[in-house]
């Protein structure tokens, strides 16, 4: 349905638009985030990550579809649901779980946790705390890009949740007036917090927010790496031909609460099932690899290579020395 020239809602995808080899890897890739997830849920339960904890089950499609449009150079930057963003960017999963568990071997040396972890290497410029506080420094990472004179794109993601923060409409007009290659990424997950999006926003198409300043929006099915991947990469073009920013909704939809302490009572049981029965992410692509002639085995090797993969991490980020108590006093001062 189209509601103006540049806000346009994009249904599910109705057939694969991805080769086999294309939803092998973002089958891999969304099931690492899936089983690193459900890892870090279990040492939470045993008190070997402490602090605030926002897991990402269920999200996997968004940011795994947005990832596979991007190249070396492009940056990004999200808020404190991250550990699936970290690990999309090839963050080491050792890196992220030692982080996690405050140990000296994390990306942040084991003082940042869960929320603010960073990796220059990687161009992922952190999850942040402060809620819609990564969109005004998305668009500055965009500014950077420009100004170098790249192509190079920024990619911010923030929740419905954040969406209606008065900064991020400042961002939207900055990016717009000087043409900022800045993708704006609404995971709407459907509630901030225990807040349903309909209670807490006068608008419901967010996707058309950034209409006053021209900005072109889409509203994608969030659980469909297909669709996710065809959207993003329509934003991207868009961004690198210097055309300006570009907003994308993602409908998605997180199976745990807002974070670890959050037994998710706003919902009904019956709710998060049958989102998990007919709309799973990973399950999705599974029965397409299968219909595509993919063995079962196939998958459950990817499975068992995978769980190995986040039994090491979990392993090595307990087995790894915690963080010197010197380290209180570094990273806070730059002298220059």
């Amino acid at each position: 349905m189209k509601t103006k020239d540049t806000q346009v809602e994009k249904p599910t995808s109705n057939g694969p638009s991805l080769t086999r080899e294309e939803f092998l890897s973002a089958y891999h890739d969304m099931l690492l985030i899936r089983r690193f997830e459900e890892k870090t849920g279990q040492l939470y339960g045993m008190n070997l990550i402490g602090g605030f904890c926002h897991l990402y089950i269920g999200q996997e499609a968004v940011v795994t579809g947005i990832q596979m449009n991007l190249r070396e150079g492009d940056k990004l930057i999200t808020s404190y649901r991250d550990h699936g963003q970290m690990l999309a960017a090839g963050m080491d999963p050792r890196g992220v779980m030692a982080e996690l568990t405050g140990r000296a071997t994390g990306y942040s040396r084991g003082k940042g946790g869960s929320m603010h972890m960073f990796s220059r290497e990687k161009n992922f410029y952190g999850g942040h705390g402060i809620v819609g506080a990564q969109v005004a420094l998305g668009i500055g990472l965009a500014f950077a890009n420009q100004y170098r004179g790249t192509d190079e794109v920024a990619v911010t993601y923030f929740g419905d949740g954040a969406s209606n923060q008065g900064q991020v409409y400042e961002s939207y007009n900055l990016a717009a007036l000087h043409k900022l290659p800045c993708i704006f990424v609404i995971e709407n997950n459907k509630y901030g917090m225990g807040t349903s999006i309909e209670r807490a926003s006068a608008s419901h198409e967010l996707y058309k927010n950034g209409a006053p300043w021209g900005i072109p929006g889409l509203r994608v099915d969030g659980m469909d790496v297909a669709a996710v991947h065809a959207a993003a990469a329509e934003a991207v073009a868009h961004c690198r031909a210097g055309k300006g920013p570009y907003l994308l909704e993602m409908m998605t939809y997180r199976y745990r609460g807002h974070s670890m302490s959050d037994p998710a009572k706003y919902r009904s049981r019956e709710e998060v099932d049958q989102v998990r029965k007919l709309h799973d992410p990973i399950e999705h692509v599974r029965h397409i690899l299968l219909d595509a002639g993919v063995e079962e085995s196939t998958l459950k090797d990817i499975d068992s290579k995978i769980k190995a993969v986040v039994n090491d991490a979990a392993e090595f980020a307990q087995t790894s020395p915690e963080p010197d108590p010197a380290e209180l006093y570094t990273d806070i001062v730059l002298e220059a």
